[in-house]
């Protein structure tokens, strides 16, 4: 359990009151949890109960502990929480987040006004960063599948977005977003094959009979379907596997309801880079087609007229030569001008 900024602060503060220190096992427990990583771990998931929820969303909550298995935590009692517009309920939401270390929520309700709610968000520093409310329109859970093999442990999905208005609108780009942080698992390096075993596809259709007054479009169904991948050999030959797929659950038909995201400034930060992570660049140096590596030197411009080298022995006599015939020439004109000289020297 990681600890909370109250129990964070508490330790602070009694360290710089001159009080005794923690033990150095605690020491190290409070840094672990409370300081940033550079390579952040898989994100876990708390699933909560909300002031009323029906049967039905309890089994989307125990489906959403299956697929997210292990990294997720599932509340059995009902909260008393409401994520939208409430202050004190988002600070319940971030103190059982921070209680149970994770940074993903969903929480499950069922009311007159909004049935079948499944709220849906993620936290930065400890604080609310993103919430999304998704309305269940039809679900089908994993028992429906019986006899069909699921998805195993820990297993990374491959997901497929379907639709021009996850590119359009901002909204439901960070929709996709959130969706991808919240199935996505381990960060990875290197993906192997064999761990390839299920593919999560959101299919996004306009409804043209869902019109408002105004000729709005309302919010379209997104439709998400899971299927289990199986990787068989290419019947035609190649080395790349071919995918067969099978429906294998959970299946859910919802629309989006209301949304709270963070502001640019806050999304900004949370999307910042630490620099020790970023790769430098290596200058005036490529790789060509075939692999080999190719450097490039600058050096100062070299004045090729005024070096000095070995010289050949006809390069040597050349300029022996060429130092005679100008020493001829100049002695010629010596000559001629001494003879002008004296030439006028005589008439006068």
């Amino acid at each position: 359990m990681a600890p909370t900024q109250q129990q964070t602060k508490q330790a602070k503060a009694k360290l710089l009151s001159g009080g005794k220190p923690p033990k150095a096992r605690v020491t190290r427990y409070l840094k672990r949890h409370s300081e940033p990583l550079l390579e952040e771990n898989a994100k876990s998931a708390l699933l909560l109960r909300g002031i009323r929820c029906n049967d039905a969303m309890n089994t989307v909550l125990k489906d959403l502990r299956s697929t997210k298995a292990p990294y997720s935590k599932l509340l059995t009692k009902n909260n008393i929480i409401v994520p939208f517009g409430d202050f004190e309920g988002q600070q319940s939401l971030e103190f059982l987040t921070t209680k149970n270390d994770c940074s993903l929520f969903a929480m499950a309700s069922h009311n007159k006004k909004r049935p079948n709610n499944l709220t849906v968000g993620r936290m930065f520093d400890r604080r609310i960063l993103d919430v999304a409310e998704l309305g269940i329109v039809r679900y089908k859970s994993l028992k429906d599948y019986g006899g069909v093999p699921k998805k195993r442990v820990g297993s990374k999905p491959m997901m497929l977005f379907v639709g021009d208005r996850w590119d359009i609108d901002p909204n439901y780009g960070r929709l996709q977003n959130l969706l991808i942080d919240f199935h996505r698992g381990d960060a990875v390096k290197k993906i192997v094959l064999s761990g390839v075993d299920h593919v999560i596809v959101f299919t996004m259709v306009e409804d043209p009979d869902r019109v408002n007054d105004d000729a709005v479009w309302n919010n379209p169904i997104i439709h998400q379907r899971t299927y289990y991948c199986k990787l068989k050999k290419n019947p035609t030959g190649g080395r790349t596997p071919v995918p067969y797929l099978t429906p294998s659950g959970p299946d859910m038909d919802f629309t989006l309801r209301r949304t709270e995201f963070a502001t640019p400034e806050v999304w900004e930060v949370a999307n910042r880079q630490p620099t020790t992570n970023k790769t430098k660049k290596v200058k005036n140096r490529k790789t060509n087609m075939f692999g080999e590596t190719v450097g490039r030197l600058h050096l100062e411009r070299q004045d090729i007229d005024n070096m000095g080298g070995k010289k050949s022995k006809a390069l040597r006599k050349v300029d022996k030569d060429e130092k005679e015939r100008e020493k001829q020439e100049m002695e010629g004109e010596l000559g001629k001008e001494m003879g002008e000289i004296s030439a006028e020297f005589k008439q006068a």
